[in-house]
């Protein structure tokens, strides 16, 4: 019933438009997306990655306490995944346009690649210092950065926030990289890199929203700060987007700064808490289950 409806939506448009009769509302709305701004697809694309955030954090209201191992499993999953994605959909087209522009520009082609990497994890570095936040399960005097008098809720969902920023970032530098033609770096890369992404948020939504109903907290406001932690990506995504197709020869930086930055994360925050009750097999072999899953999604629709 639905999809006749939007089948009658669309038929006027499908008419002005002589578009085939063969070619669906779900065809053409992808046909749609592709075609659009680098902007508008990065924003789309992290609205979609901060839906399974929330996602993620809406499981407080079917349960006040959440399966150790389940939620292990499901971080070790997502640090794979990011951590294919920062090689497969970063790096990768990074060195490869490194190397295109090397001879016009005489640098070698592993200087913007490494720069731009070692940048992005001393970025991070920077804001966890700056920026008051805590992680998750530690006391509140283990809070990192500035000394502070912030609710114990609200520096941990800044953790989490913070450290969404790069995520953000990359799904941005991604489809400006696509538009601008970047080989190895096209539309169905750039959708890859945010279906990845998507789906190692889902729990990270799980991670904030659940300490808290632990906590004492309702499950209304426990919700509202787990999908808070991704309400930055979009902002993160526009501003990535917007930059490299302003400033075309500094992609390889930015595609380098973006996987420094993820994996920086993924190295200090996600793989530590995975296996911090011993968990330690299971989400190793779920982070290389999540590598490979992520390794697929590139490789399929780029």
């Amino acid at each position: 019933m639905v999809l006749a409806t939007i089948r009658r939506l669309f038929q006027p448009m499908r008419i002005c438009l002589n578009i085939p009769s063969h070619f669906t509302p779900v065809v053409y709305l992808l046909a749609f997306f592709t075609e659009a701004s680098p902007v508008l697809q990065a924003l789309v694309a992290t609205f979609f990655t901060w839906s399974l955030t929330a996602l993620g954090a809406a499981f407080v209201f079917g349960m006040k306490n959440f399966n150790r191992k389940v939620l292990d499993a499901m971080l070790g999953f997502a640090a794979g995944v990011m951590l294919s994605a920062s090689f497969w959909s970063l790096l990768v087209p990074a060195i490869d346009l490194a190397a295109l522009q090397q001879p016009e520009n005489q640098i070698p082609t592993w200087f913007p690649v490494a720069i731009g990497f070692s940048i992005g994890g001393l970025f991070i570095v920077l804001i966890d210092r700056t920026l008051p936040h805590l992680h998750l399960h530690l006391p509140i005097s283990s809070a990192e950065g500035p000394k502070t008098s912030l609710h114990r809720s609200i520096l941990l969902v800044s953790a989490i926030t913070l450290h969404n920023i790069p995520e953000g970032m990359a799904i941005g530098v991604a489809f400006g990289a696509a538009a601008l033609g970047i080989p190895g770096a096209g539309v169905g890369a750039a959708i890859s890199l945010a279906i990845g992404i998507g789906l190692q948020n889902l729990p990270e939504g799980t991670a904030v929203a659940m300490p808290l109903r632990a906590e004492g907290f309702s499950a209304l406001r426990s919700f509202w700060y787990g999908q808070l932690s991704a309400v930055v990506e979009p902002a993160a995504a526009v501003i990535g987007a917007a930059f490299v197709t302003i400033a075309e020869p500094s992609l390889p930086y930015a595609l380098s700064f973006a996987a420094g930055a993820m994996i920086f994360v993924v190295v200090e925050e996600v793989i530590p808490e995975s296996q911090r009750v011993g968990n330690t097999d299971l989400s190793a072999l779920c982070l290389l289950f999540g590598f490979v899953v992520m390794t697929i999604l590139d490789v399929a629709l780029s």
